[in-house]
């Protein structure tokens, strides 16, 4: 007996599917995947985040977008929702919906048991293909620390690591810097 072969979706069918959906998908391949909820310190992380950004991009030329927002990546062909987005110039769009951004120019992720390896492998490979990525930072939940990555001429990508409750983390290619008590505010450790 054969095994039944799965249905491959088109990406415009995904995009039928996706913008009528309640909850988010991702996209590669030719399947669709659902994306797991968050838990609570991971969303506080986010949108302290999210919010420190926003109040130091005032000059406009910067800034963040939540998960909401898609990201489609050219060179493989995955369609995702980073956690943030910072986009610092004009945004590029897939198409007319203005919902599938081209050309972010760092990625941060929120770590959680259930996506880390993902994050670190193989979704970092995909965002390694977009030219116009320049940073990719990794940020812990459960504990203080937020790893980041910066793009180098020779492609090759060069980690720094900030730790601690007195730490302050600063992009390598944003004149930007967020100390992590406005990061970690409200989040309790001891829980876990």
């Amino acid at each position: 007996m054969s095994a039944v072969p799965k249905h491959k979706f088109t990406p415009q069918e995904y995009l039928a599917f996706e913008r009528a959906a309640e909850t988010r998908h991702e996209y590669f391949q030719g399947e669709i995947f659902d994306m797991a909820g968050a838990s609570y310190e991971h969303t506080v992380v986010k949108d302290n985040l999210a919010r420190e950004l926003g109040n130091r991009f005032k000059d406009g030329s910067c800034r963040p977008l939540t998960s909401d927002l898609r990201l489609k990546i050219d060179a493989t062909g995955l369609y995702t929702y980073p956690d943030i987005i910072v986009l610092c110039g004009k945004p590029e769009f897939e198409d007319a919906e203005f919902d599938i951004l081209l050309n972010p120019t760092a990625v941060i992720e929120v770590l959680s048991e259930s996506t880390e390896k993902y994050d670190r492998g193989k979704r970092f490979k995909h965002y390694q293909s977009v030219p116009s990525i320049r940073e990719y930072v990794l940020v812990a939940q459960d504990e203080m620390l937020i790893e980041r990555y910066v793009r180098q001429p020779d492609e090759t990508w060069v980690i720094t690591t900030f730790k601690g409750p007195d730490a302050v983390f600063s992009f390598a290619t944003i004149p930007v810097s967020v100390p992590f008590e406005g990061i970690y505010q409200g989040v309790e450790f001891e829980r876990k």
